[in-house]
């Protein structure tokens, strides 16, 4: 069920979130057009994987801001593709300002921009969008370098996507280009006022554990960077949003909320009891610092 078809709405404006829409596949498409607020105020965090085109992209994204009083997005590895049919054939770094672009032009908020302040159902607290990767990190259980974990996956046939169409230019490696996003969004976290609670939204799950649930464990090397792992302690966080895994659940990790808000492909939410709960109430009154 829709979390936004519940029958006693609230006139106070909520928080939700959702990611991994994949607005390729129809279904998901006919998904987004459905979405509607609760309320007028009402925000919408979207974590991620919108979808590969970018006037797929654009148009999701527009679709959803002219219906939420705010949107703010981070982006996923498949918008950060740079596929063969986009006519937008800009890579790495060009693209995600390219999108960063697209956002601002539509009113929607990014990594690149402050904080936003949620005063509404559970608040206040500040919205953190954050980019941060992967650096392979989350290695195989075998595996004792990258190198060899790679070779695990391609061995076992479990291979992201990314490793052919998400260029890290101008950095060398995506491991690289990770780095320097975490170092970055580090020094805005280690800025904000410690008395006021963070939402922390990431494509990927901040810390390893979450991954473990994985069917393949080699695919867990794509999805994050144990350079994230203390930061839902090291920061004032009330909760933490992510997707990528196609696993919506909710997880507690060192006493911190941990949302998996993913919509997932027609063949993962078709099946009988996966969760569609979507978009996900992120806070409510009584989660309020």
């Amino acid at each position: 069920m829709n979390e936004l078809d519940q029958p006693n709405r609230q006139s106070e404006p909520n928080l939700f979130a959702i990611s991994d829409l994949h607005i390729a596949h129809p279904e998901n498409r006919k998904i987004v057009e459905g979405l509607r607020p609760a309320s007028d105020g009402d925000w919408l965090i979207v974590a991620g994987d919108v979808g590969e085109l970018t006037e797929d992209i654009t148009w999701a994204l527009r679709t959803l801001r002219d219906r939420f009083a705010k949107v703010i997005w981070s982006p996923g590895n498949h918008e950060l593709w740079t596929p063969r049919p986009d006519p937008v054939q800009l890579r790495g770094v060009e693209r995600y300002q390219h999108l960063v672009d697209i956002c601002r032009d539509l009113d929607v908020l990014t990594p690149e921009d402050p904080y936003a302040l949620w005063e509404g159902a559970g608040g206040p607290v500040r919205i953190a969008p954050l980019f941060t990767l992967y650096d392979y990190t989350f290695r195989t259980p075998t595996a004792a370098t990258k190198e060899e974990s790679i070779a695990q996956a391609y061995e076992a046939g479990v291979v992201c996507t990314d490793e052919f169409f998400l260029h890290p230019d101008p950095y060398a490696t995506r491991e690289e280009w990770c780095h320097a996003r975490v170092a970055y969004t580090e020094e805005r976290l280690a800025a904000c006022d410690p008395d006021m609670p963070l939402v922390l939204v990431n494509h990927y799950p901040l810390v390893r554990e979450p991954t473990r649930i994985l069917r393949h464990q080699e695919f867990a090397q794509w999805c994050g960077t144990e350079r994230t792992a203390d930061w839902h302690l090291r920061f004032n966080t009330s909760v933490v949003v992510y997707g990528h895994l196609h696993i919506p659940r909710t997880t507690w990790h060192d006493g911190v909320r941990f949302e998996e808000v993913s919509v997932g492909y027609p063949r993962e939410w078709r099946r009988p009891g996966h969760p569609r709960n979507v978009p996900r109430r992120v806070l409510t009154a009584a989660s309020a610092p």
